[in-house]
């Protein structure tokens, strides 16, 4: 079974599906995972099997590596779309994750002002202000709601500490539409949230929540558990078409 494991603090740009030419901010150690989730779908493995010995990148590694790749992509001519906090596991989980923000807006308006910051966030930390804040002064807050159904919860997305739906969604609505939703629509043994039992109740939040975008996905690389099984692209179409009714705009990536 492979996986990916990202260099860290900077790894690509690489071509996003969603976001374009993409360079990607890890705040998470080189070695291995460290997440507030172990989703089964996870292309960075299972938490227990990639356990890092690394520390995290301090705020200052971050700046430094930024600096210097915006400058080696502006020399070859190739500026990035997006600047993405994302990699091996919850970026959000780094005790300077605020400052390294404000860093990275400044060397954006230096370098790329252009380019949109983005965050890419299972929601786990957003109760805490300065995350929260922090979260507030990027372009797209990108924060993960797969489903609103407890089980399904534990079963796929497996949060390590406690999780409470109904909080996060509570907390997804303070951001006041300054937020985008990210969810996963996939299929396997006992598994499924493309029906409507499942895509109801989501379409409920997200009415409640009233995000500025939504984006939809399904399985694009080899996940940890093999049984899984990608959403079709009718099935998507449908759920996009269904969010796009109540008037929040919304992507399928298939």
């Amino acid at each position: 079974m492979s996986t990916i494991i990202y260099p860290s603090p900077i790894f690509g740009p690489v071509q996003s599906r969603r976001l374009g030419i993409s360079l990607g901010i890890n705040l998470l150690p080189a070695d291995g995972k460290v997440c507030s989730f172990d989703c089964v779908y996870c292309e960075c493995g299972f938490n227990k099997d990639h356990r890092p010995t690394l520390p995290l990148p301090t705020r200052e590694e971050v700046a430094k590596a930024l600096e210097k790749k915006l400058l080696q992509m502006q020399e070859d001519g190739q500026m990035p779309d997006v600047l993405t906090f994302a990699g091996n596991g919850e970026p959000t989980c780094h005790p300077h994750f605020a400052e390294i923000i404000d860093d990275t807006i400044r060397l954006r308006d230096l370098y790329c002002p252009a380019a949109k910051v983005s965050v890419l966030s299972n929601s786990t930390m957003i109760h805490h202000q300065r995350v929260h804040d922090a979260l507030l002064r990027v372009d797209n807050n990108i924060l993960k709601l797969d489903t609103v159904d407890a089980r399904f919860i534990r079963q796929v997305d497996r949060p390590v500490g406690t999780y409470d739906v109904e909080h996060i969604i509570e907390r997804m609505k303070a951001f006041k539409g300054h937020v985008i939703i990210q969810t996963m629509f996939l299929r396997g043994t006992g598994i499924d949230n493309t029906s409507d039992s499942y895509v109801g109740p989501w379409l409920q939040a997200v009415k409640e929540i009233a995000p500025q975008q939504v984006m939809i996905y399904t399985i694009d690389r080899e996940t940890p558990d093999q049984s899984l099984q990608k959403a079709s692209r009718e099935q998507l179409d449908v759920i996009r078409d269904r969010v796009a009714a109540m008037g929040i705009p919304c992507t399928a990536s298939y």
